[in-house]
């Protein structure tokens, strides 16, 4: 009988005051203080000789090759195999990334000496990568018996849809609060909060992975670093189940969920209110779960699909490259020099796009699941439109799955199909909305084969 071993750690990963903050566009953003610091968190299961590693981390995105880096490293450091990695950022607006995530490498018309306007920060990344580590290290270490339980609530008062379809049939992306010309949201929100809680032989809740679905944006666009919502949560839970605890948040596909409630103009956007109402909602789920295991069954799977990059009109190239060629230089929109055009940004980003689809046509997108026991785990890259997450959830074959965003690597958002059709911020191409208008019903269908895979005792059980 398969015995299961958990082993949890955290690292502290702030920043130095200068580095720049990601999530914003053409905006410099150096670090000036700090608000409350930030982790990067890692979980290791084992159970039959297998483990698999969660890890947590308070950043706003993680570049593929510093991902894919990081899964190798820990393979030969620690003999995790790669795929049994998932390497997740919350998508912290008031945090660094590691990497660059607005232009590719190889994009030479941002000045050399603006390399923040890439979307990362240099000297960053290997602090942050060597931290990483660290944490994983320290969970391999404290590995021991445990048991784990989980169950599912719902929490409906703090997240909500931020794509308004207005009276002109058009998609705005976070309008003003309660603006008459709003006719509805244009999707859903999935109020689903998970807890799957790890405690050790003595009771003591040695760890928890924190499901919920959320933008985490606070803290934009400020110059402080802040852990945001998901820091809060994970303070709120240590205060009540121990600081030995070590709370790992998983954020759900949030593309187009915020915390910002537009239909009430009166709404309190606090991330204090907002952690602490998760946190009690927490806390009345772990009061639910009554059967904690040791003998679950630990499983995992990737998979790799080839999405068509988006195709880039020749009216659209030829404007972006008019733009450029009269301001080939940024075009700043305030005499400090800190904010560059949202049109040049765009531009330029859109001609290194269009070489990235001559270099090569389709995007290498990723697809995990992990199984321990009953439940599933699916990390998709990039921000994927929560209707994507919700039709995953709806077909899979066990209960709960929890699906979460930005592992593995970046993508930018991932709209439905109709989204494309109505406009918004979300869908103007860019590296950051980059992939084919088919791209979420793709993943969606393609984590439901594997999640068909991974579980497929019980689609046999599904089918007798």
């Amino acid at each position: 009988m398969p015995i299961l071993k958990a082993g949890a750690a955290q690292i502290d990963i702030t920043p130095e005051r200068g580095i720049q903050l990601a999530g914003d566009i053409g905006r410099y953003r150096p670090v000036e203080f700090i608000l409350d610091p930030i982790y990067a968190k890692a979980l290791i299961l084992e159970s039959n000789g297998r483990k698999q590693c969660f890890l947590s981390c308070d950043l706003a995105c993680i570049a593929t090759k510093w991902a894919n880096k990081v899964r190798r490293l820990a393979s030969e450091k620690f003999g995790l195999k790669p795929e049994a990695v998932m390497i997740h950022a919350v998508q912290n607006h008031a945090a660094p990334s590691i990497g660059h995530t607005m232009v590719s490498d190889e994009c030479k018309l941002i000045p050399p000496e603006l390399p923040w306007l890439r979307g990362g920060d240099d000297r960053y990344n290997s602090f942050a990568l060597e931290r990483i580590l660290e944490a994983i290290r320290l969970a391999n270490e404290n590995l021991e018996p445990a048991w784990i339980g989980v169950a599912s609530g719902i929490e409906g008062r703090v997240a909500f849809n931020r794509r308004f379809v207005m009276r002109n049939g058009r998609v705005q992306t976070h309008p003003r609060a309660g603006d008459p010309n709003i006719l509805y949201a244009e999707g859903p929100i999935d109020p689903e909060l998970g807890v799957t809680c790890i405690v050790a032989e003595n009771a003591r809740v040695l760890a928890m992975l924190l499901y919920y679905t959320c933008h985490p944006t606070h803290g934009y666009p400020n110059r402080y670093v802040t852990a945001d919502w998901p820091g809060v949560w994970s303070n709120g839970v240590k205060e009540i189940f121990g600081e030995k605890c070590i709370p790992l948040v998983l954020n759900g596909c949030c593309g187009n969920i915020h915390h910002m409630n537009h239909l009430d103009p009166n709404y309190v956007d606090d991330q204090n209110r907002m952690g602490r109402l998760l946190t009690e909602t927490t806390v009345n789920i772990v009061k639910r779960i009554d059967n904690y295991r040791n003998d679950v069954v630990l499983d995992f799977k990737t998979t790799h699909i080839k999405i068509p990059l988006r195709e880039i009109t020749p009216d659209e190239l030829e404007k972006a490259r008019q733009l450029l060629n009269k301001h080939p230089e940024p075009l700043w929109i305030d005499d400090a020099r800190t904010r560059v055009d949202w049109d040049w940004v765009y531009a330029v980003s859109l001609l290194d796009l269009y070489e990235q689809r001559q270099r090569n046509p389709e995007f290498d997108y990723e697809i995990q699941v992990f199984r321990v026991g009953d439940i599933a785990f699916v990390g998709l890259m990039g921000e994927p439109f929560v209707e994507g997450q919700l039709a995953i959830k709806l077909q899979s074959p066990t209960y709960p799955t929890y699906v979460v965003h930005n592992c593995n690597g970046s993508a930018g958002y991932i709209p439905t199909k109709h989204a494309f059709q109505r406009g918004g911020y979300e869908t103007r191409t860019s590296n950051w909305s980059n992939l084919a208008p088919e791209a979420l019903d793709v993943i969606v269908n393609e984590s439901v084969k594997l999640l068909r895979e991974v579980f497929r005792d019980k689609v046999c059980q599904q089918l007798k």
